[in-house]
């Protein structure tokens, strides 16, 4: 476990302070939906099948991963920060996004007689900023639903980033729905590229707390993969192999981020100053410091709860780090667990998440809420594709 730094603060420093909607509920029956996810890691899409009817979950199915080739990981990486994607460059991607993630679905349907009712598509975030109230997904529906012959529902995170919302983090109403027969209130940590964190009380879906507590594993990733060639810390052997620079930790955590009240979301590259706090320390030492600074982060994000968790559960990635998991379990209050310890399943959670999102839009349920994203209400959100 990395030492808890002696200069660090638990809480944040003081940010500097620069009508519901009814919706009547559709008695229809469940449906299959096959969820879709490409993360800000971009390790690769996700895709996984459940049957809900928005609500609750009544079934899981196969999930799967197929991990993005390395040159067209590196394409991706080119595109982001571009806040269109109508020139020429922007229109290949959005078609080559949809045709692989159609080339997942079959490959997770292969051998099946399963026909889903619903595709639940999450695209791949090239650019996301609420304060301009645009965030920009890159992955042509209308072409994914008609290569699969099947209703697609996209465009997840627009009504609420126009809205006023911050447009993220979209699981944690299905957070809610899987916590339900737990003990609460409980925090359900997602360690991706972001990290982002949903607090549960004990009304569950009806008392949720939600945001981006910083970054997660896009710095360690791109410090790892400019020092050593390889695309992230297997095992966090890197990390276990390092010191903690406590002076570059504290610079890092004065970013204004942390400062800022939740609801608050993040782009994957609003932390890309990080490395070069860190230039001039050793692969170790600079990987000890950036697992160091994701759990940081999470201690203090502690202070936008309600209530102290009295468990957390980790999702992503990151639940694979050691060093990472031992950090959190030393400098959390609470008990640090893997999702598996209560059933879930850490590497299909994200594109389940998407297949329940797109059955809440169907019954026209809420998917963002004020205490998830600062939407003025409970809002309903995405767009429908007919094949």
């Amino acid at each position: 476990m990395i030492p808890f730094p002696k200069g660090l603060s638990r809480t944040p420093p003081r940010p500097v302070h620069v009508p519901p909607r009814v919706v009547q509920r559709d008695p229809a029956a469940t449906w299959l939906v096959v969820g879709l996810m490409s993360g800000t890691s971009m390790d690769g899409i996700d895709a996984a099948l459940i049957e809900t009817d928005g609500e609750t979950v009544c079934g899981f199915g196969p999930h799967m991963t197929v991990p993005y080739d390395p040159e067209f990981r590196t394409r991706l990486r080119d595109m982001l920060g571009r806040t269109t994607l109508v020139d020429e460059d922007g229109r290949r991607l959005n078609r080559d996004i949809a045709l692989r993630h159609a080339e997942v679905v079959r490959g997770l349907l292969a051998g099946s007689d399963v026909t889903p009712d619903l595709v639940g598509f999450h695209g791949h975030t090239i650019w996301h900023d609420p304060v301009a109230r645009l965030t920009v997904q890159a992955g042509d529906a209308a072409l994914l639903a008609k290569e699969l012959g099947l209703p697609v529902v996209a465009d997840l995170r627009q009504a609420d980033i126009a809205a006023g919302g911050e447009g993220a983090p979209l699981a944690p109403v299905y957070h809610g729905a899987l916590a339900s027969p737990l003990d609460r209130p409980l925090a359900v940590l997602n360690v991706g590229g972001v990290a982002n964190v949903t607090w549960i009380g004990k009304r569950g879906m009806d008392d949720m707390v939600a945001f981006d507590t910083g970054p997660g594993n896009a710095p360690l990733d791109d410090w790892v993969s400019r020092h050593t060639g390889q695309p992230y810390d297997e095992d966090g052997r890197l990390a276990a192999a390092g010191t903690l620079a406590e002076d570059r930790l504290l610079r890092l955590m004065d970013t204004p981020y942390f400062a800022r009240t939740a609801p608050k979301s993040l782009d994957r590259r609003d932390f890309d100053h990080v490395l070069d706090v860190l230039e001039g320390l050793s692969p170790e030492d600079g990987a000890t410091t950036l697992v160091a600074l994701v759990a940081a982060a999470v201690v203090q994000a502690e202070a936008h709860m309600p209530l102290p968790p009295r468990r957390w559960l980790v999702t992503g990635g990151g639940r694979h780090n050691p060093v990472l998991m031992e950090t959190l379990a030393g400098w959390l209050k609470a008990p640090v667990e893997p999702v598996e310890a209560v059933g879930w399943d850490g590497d299909a959670i994200e594109a389940q998440a998407f297949a329940f999102l797109a059955a809440r839009y169907r019954r026209q349920l809420p998917i963002s809420f004020p205490g998830t994203t600062g939407a003025p209400f409970p809002m309903v959100g995405g767009r429908l594709y007919r094949p």
